[in-house]
C-alpha cells in the first residue's frame, strides 16, 4: 500500500488517548513510507494524524470541501491540499488517491465515509482493504451490531469479513497488507440467495 485514507473526527474526544494514538498512526504510516490521505483539517483527530505523519517527514494530502475550510479549519502545513465542492466529491477523491482505508473514532461523518466504502466494496466497485483502528474499544459496540446484522439475516458473513478490526496499528496494517478482496461481493450475494431459493424449492417436492 502506497497511500492510505484515514477517516476520523474533526473533534478530539474526551480522552487524550484518541489524539495520542491517532498521532502515532500518522508516525507509523510515515515511517513505513505510506502516504496519508485525510480530510484536510488541523483540528481533532484529523489534525493529530496529519501532525504525526508530518513530524516523520511523511506525505500528507488533505481533501476538503470549500464550505468546510473554516468550519474544520484547514491544515496549512501539509504536503498538499485539494479543494473540492461537495462531501461526495471528497469521498471519491480520497478513494481515488488511496490503496486502503482506516477509520479512527469519529461521529456521523466518519460513519458515513466508512460505510460508503464498505458498500462500494460489497458491490465489487473496489477491492481495497478497510480497517477499523479500535482505539480504547471505541468500535466494540459497532462491531457487535454488525454481527447482529449477520445474525438477523441482513448481512452475509462473507461481507462482514471485509471489515478488518484491531486495537494495534501494526496488526491492522498487517491484516490490510494480506487482505484478499472477494471476487465480487454482489455476485456472491446473488449466488447465496439463488442457492437458498433452490433449496426451498426442492423441499416442496
Amino acid at each position: 500500500m502506497k497511500r492510505i485514507t484515514v477517516f476520523c473526527g474533526s473533534s478530539g474526544g474526551f480522552n487524550d488517548i484518541y489524539k495520542t494514538q491517532s498521532f502515532q498512526l500518522g508516525q507509523v504510516l510515515a515511517k513505513k513510507n505510506i502516504g496519508l490521505i485525510y480530510g484536510g483539517a488541523c483540528v481533532g483527530l484529523m489534525g493529530a494524524v496529519a501532525d504525526g505523519a508530518m513530524k516523520e517527514g511523511g506525505e500528507v494530502i488533505g481533501v476538503i470541501p470549500s464550505f468546510l475550510k473554516f468550519k474544520e479549519i484547514e491544515h496549512s502545513r501539509i504536503t498538499e491540499m485539494i479543494t473540492v465542492e461537495s462531501m461526495h466529491e471528497r469521498k471519491i477523491k480520497m478513494h481515488e488517491l488511496s490503496d486502503g482505508v482506516i477509520a479512527l473514532p469519529g461521529g456521523f461523518g466518519t460513519m458515513d465515509e466508512l460505510f460508503e466504502m464498505l458498500t462500494w466494496g460489497q458491490l465489487g466497485l473496489h477491492k481495497k482493504p478497510i480497517g477499523l483502528y479500535n482505539i480504547n474499544n471505541f468500535y466494540d459496540c459497532l462491531y457487535q451490531h454488525i454481527q447482529l446484522m449477520v445474525d438477523h439475516g441482513f448481512l452475509s458473513d462473507f461481507n462482514r469479513r471485509m471489515l478488518l478490526v484491531s486495537d494495534s496499528i501494526e496488526d491492522l496494517l498487517s491484516q490490510m497488507e494480506n487482505y484478499q478482496a472477494p471476487e465480487n461481493g454482489l455476485k456472491q450475494k446473488v449466488e447465496e440467495a439463488s442457492k437458498k431459493t433452490k433449496n426451498k424449492s426442492s423441499n416442496l417436492y
